[in-house]
C-alpha cells in the first residue's frame, strides 16, 4: 500500500532557493535602514497569552476568526494563540521589560491569520516592521514612516503612493464616532449584509470595508478631519510638515482607518499602484497610544509599521526591480580523482570568503562540469588523477572568452582569487 503524499497545509507554502535568498536579502536591507536610524532588533514569541491580541479589539476579525488559537498542556491548561501580527507583543515586551524610552526596535518574522488564501495572503506570512514607544514627538511619527518611504526606494520601487489621516484623540474621537454611527444607521439598508453586521460592533470598521456596495456610503460618510481637538489637528499638522521636509510624497486619504482597533491620532498606508488588485496595500502602520496601557504597562505612546513581504515582493516583480540574488557560487570544484584533495580545497576557499559548491557520487566529467554550469560559478577547479599525482589543480575561468591554467595546490586560493578580481576577460 503506498504511503500518503503529505503537503504543507492551505495557506502556507514552502519557498525555495533562489526565492528563499531573495526574501532574506530584503530583510537585510530593511534591517540595515532601521540600525541606522536607532533601531535594534527584537525578537519575540511566536505565541503569546489569547488576552495579548484579544486587546486589539473585540469586534475586529483578526480577534473573532482568523486567530489560531490552542490550549497548552499546563496545569490548569494556558489559553494561547499564535501571533497575527507583532505590535501587540511588542507593548507586551515593553509592558513586561520597562526599557529606556524612547524604545525604538525592529522585527522582521512570521505571523499567523486563519484567512482566505488570495495572491500575496497566507495564512502563515512574514512581515517587516519597526516601533517607537515612549514618545509622542510628530517628529517620530515622521521618522517611522520616512523609514518605510526609504526602504521602498531602496528596493527600486517608484510606484508606491504614501495615504495618511488622523484617527483623532480621546477628546475628539468618541465625538465623531457618535456622529459616524448615526450617518451609516441612517443609510444602513444602502449597506452590505457584512457591513451592517460591522456597524452594530464597531461603525469605524465600516470605512475599512471595500466592497462595491458600501463605497456610495463610505464615500459620502463624515470624515475625521472635521471633529479633530486643537491638539490632534497640530499634531497632525507637524507630520505633514516633516513628511513635506523629507519631501516625501503623500495624499490625505480621510477615510482611512487600517485594519486594527488600536490605532489613535497618525495613521498611514503604502499602496504599490503595481499591482493591478483590489489587495494592493504593501504595508501601514499608525499610532497607538494606549495599547500599552491596555495590556498592564505604564501610559506610554507608540508608533510604528508592520510591511508585508509577500505583497511587497510581487510588487517589485510588478516594476521589475529588486530581482534574484545574484549565484552564491562563485567556484565550483570538480574532482574525479576520488580522493581527499576537493574536500581540503572547497575548505580553503570557503574560509578565503568565497562560495564553492561541488558535486559528489563519482560523477563524471562531463556531468560535473554541466553542474558547474549550473552553478552559476565564474571559476572552476578541476582535480583529476594527472592534477592528483602532480600536486596541482586546473584553474578554469567559465566566462566566455576565459582560459585555464594549471597552478599548484598550494596556490589555489591566490590563483582563484587573482582571477575573480580581474573581472570579465
Amino acid at each position: 500500500m503506498a504511503r500518503p503524499l503529505f503537503r504543507a497545509p492551505v495557506g502556507t507554502r514552502d519557498i525555495l532557493p533562489p526565492e528563499s535568498a531573495r526574501r532574506r536579502r530584503l530583510v537585510r536591507v530593511f534591517a540595515d535602514l532601521a540600525e541606522r536610524s536607532g533601531f535594534g532588533r527584537l525578537e519575540s514569541p511566536v505565541f503569546e497569552e489569547i488576552g495579548v491580541f484579544q486587546r486589539l479589539g473585540p469586534a475586529n476579525d483578526v480577534v473573532t476568526k482568523e486567530l489560531f488559537e490552542f490550549f497548552d498542556k499546563g496545569e490548569p491548561p494556558r489559553h494561547l494563540a499564535l501571533r497575527p501580527e507583532l505590535t501587540a507583543s511588542v507593548c507586551r515586551a515593553f509592558a513586561e521589560h520597562r526599557p529606556t524610552v524612547p524604545w525604538k526596535i525592529w522585527y522582521s518574522g512570521p505571523q499567523f491569520r486563519y484567512e482566505r488564501p488570495q495572491a500575496g495572503r497566507y495564512r502563515q506570512f512574514d512581515q517587516v516592521g519597526v516601533e517607537t514607544l515612549g514618545t509622542d514627538d510628530p517628529h517620530a511619527d515622521v521618522e517611522v514612516i520616512g523609514l518605510g518611504v526609504r526602504f521602498y526606494e531602496a528596493l527600486g520601487m517608484r510606484r508606491v503612493r504614501l495615504l495618511v489621516n488622523s484617527l483623532g484623540d480621546a477628546e475628539s474621537r468618541p465625538v465623531y464616532d457618535a456622529a459616524l454611527a448615526d450617518y451609516l444607521r441612517s443609510r444602513r439598508d444602502e449597506l452590505s449584509e457584512q457591513s451592517r453586521v460591522t456597524l452594530e460592533r464597531n461603525p469605524l470598521r465600516v470605512l475599512d470595508s471595500k466592497r462595491e456596495q458600501d463605497q456610495t456610503v463610505i464615500a459620502e460618510a463624515p470624515v475625521m478631519a472635521d471633529f479633530l481637538s486643537g491638539a490632534s489637528a497640530e499634531h497632525f499638522a507637524e507630520v505633514r510638515v516633516g513628511l513635506d521636509s523629507l519631501d516625501a510624497a503623500y495624499e490625505i486619504s480621510p477615510r482611512l482607518v487600517r485594519g486594527l482597533d488600536y490605532y489613535t491620532r497618525t495613521t498611514f498606508e503604502f499602496v504599490a499602484d503595481a499591482l493591478d488588485t483590489a489587495q494592493n496595500a504593501v504595508g501601514g502602520g499608525g499610532r497607538y497610544d494606549g495599547l500599552v496601557e491596555e495590556l498592564g504597562g505604564p501610559p506610554t505612546p507608540g508608533i510604528g509599521f508592520a510591511l508585508g513581504v509577500d505583497r511587497i515582493l510581487l510588487a517589485c516583480d510588478a516594476e521589475d526591480v529588486f530581482g534574484g540574488d545574484p549565484a552564491p557560487v562563485q567556484v565550483f570544484v570538480v574532482d574525479t580523482a576520488g580522493g581527499q584533495s576537493a574536500v581540503v580545497i572547497c575548505d580553503r576557499l570557503r574560509q578565503a570568503g568565497l562560495g564553492v559548491d561541488r558535486a559528489f557520487d563519482s560523477r563524471s566529467m562531463k556531468a560535473q562540469m554541466k553542474r558547474a554550469d549550473r552553478s552559476g560559478a565564474v571559476v572552476a577547479v578541476i582535480i583529476g588523477t594527472d592534477e592528483q599525482s602532480d600536486g596541482v589543480v586546473t584553474v578554469r575561468d567559465m566566462r566566455p572568452g576565459g582560459g585555464q591554467r594549471r597552478v599548484a595546490s598550494a596556490h589555489v586560493v591566490a590563483a582563484v582569487t587573482d582571477l575573480l578580481a580581474k573581472g570579465v576577460p
